[in-house]
């Protein structure tokens, strides 16, 4: 959720406001366990995980910079009965791998490689039965990328299948597909005006809202989901009612997506990214370091970011629940997403170097 300029702004306001009075925590080293907590390392700022239907593979969005989005980035796999970790694109010692186009927009300008820096992805099978990643990608210039994933029985691959190139001003956060082969996107603030948008944001302003795309009508806002920095997006399984994670209003929504009615709401502090439970429950990460411990954890460069955070579970209807997992320091903060694996919970980041597993009931 991190983009440039935006640590000028979270000193900024944080100096302004002092929002999130917490003493910064200390820097995490070494990768053991910790409290039934089980560390995975060897990951690049691992912001975002889509699991695959097998429970094994895990694909992971390894975001390139926090402050910097032209750093490069790249999607991974975590097996996780080895624990291996491998990059699949772009693949190593070669400048994209596979490329066969086709999905997404026939005006998409090739393959971003340079750099492939992707933030929030989503997993789902296309309509014609084939499985469908989504990646949005700061690298370059915005997009969402399509890829076909391609699982085999220890190993996974992706080929880039196409993208979408946004409107003028768009600046994406998470995406999400819709069944009927459509895809909807998180819109957090006008491109290029990230300290503007973030004090209003922080100030309750809406800032941005959601994009739903359709290759036959391309990119139309949808009504009811603005928001002061739209973040993490779900969809119920039958795409009708949107999960909306308003980051700078501390709210989850839940919004009919044919009227743009709020069905619900839920207090969530600063919520980042969704899933489903496979009790069908929403799981959501939240942040409650503030931005005295988000600092730190921009900058780092060896490490796990140490943040506070808890992972939320909400009824799908009335959005009530609490807190399912909380953790601060060893042997990671900073969380942005949980998948549940059944009985245990991985857990990304958005800076640091790990993933980590964690028991949920």
């Amino acid at each position: 959720m991190h983009h440039p300029s935006l640590a000028v702004f979270i000193l900024f306001v944080g100096s302004l406001f002092a929002f999130g009075c917490t003493s910064s925590p200390e820097p995490i080293i070494g990768c053991v366990d910790a409290r039934g907590i089980h560390p995975i390392c060897g990951f690049q700022n691992p912001e975002d995980l889509s699991l695959l239907d097998n429970g094994r593979h895990l694909i992971v969005s390894q975001y390139g910079d926090m402050i910097d989005p032209s750093h490069e980035g790249s999607l991974a796999v975590l097996d996780l009965e080895t624990e291996e970790v491998r990059v699949v694109y772009p693949r190593p010692n070669s400048s994209q791998g596979t490329v066969t186009p086709g999905w997404g927009d026939a005006n998409c300008p090739g393959p971003a490689t340079e750099p492939l820096n992707p933030h929030g992805i989503d997993m789902a099978a296309r309509p014609d039965g084939r499985l469908q990643l989504l990646v949005v990608n700061h690298g370059g210039s915005e997009s969402i990328e399509f890829f076909e994933v391609l699982p085999e029985a220890h190993n996974v691959h992706l080929v880039w299948r196409g993208c979408v190139v946004p409107p003028e001003g768009a600046y994406f956060n998470d995406v999400v597909n819709l069944p009927d082969g459509g895809f909807l996107a998180t819109h957090m603030m006008e491109y290029g005006s990230t300290t503007w948008g973030m004090m209003k944001a922080v100030l309750g302003s809406d800032t941005g809202f959601v994009y739903e795309w359709h290759a036959d009508t391309g990119f139309k806002p949808v009504p009811g989901t603005e928001a002061p920095f739209p973040n993490g997006i779900e969809v119920s399984p039958d795409g009708s009612e949107i999960f909306l994670n308003v980051y700078m209003a501390d709210e989850v929504r839940r919004i009919d997506r044919s009227s743009g009615e709020v069905l619900a709401v839920a207090t969530v502090p600063a919520p980042d990214n969704s899933s489903w439970s496979q009790d069908g429950r929403l799981l959501v990460a939240s942040h409650l370091g503030g931005f005295s411990e988000q600092m730190p954890c921009m900058q780092i460069e060896e490490g796990p970011c140490p943040m506070s955070f808890e992972i939320v579970a909400l009824d799908p209807v009335t959005l009530e629940g609490g807190a399912i997992f909380a953790n601060r320091g060893e042997p990671m903060g900073g969380g942005t997403v949980g998948i549940d694996i059944g009985g245990r919970l991985v857990i990304g980041s958005f800076a640091g170097d790990r993933v980590i597993v964690a028991p949920f009931d």
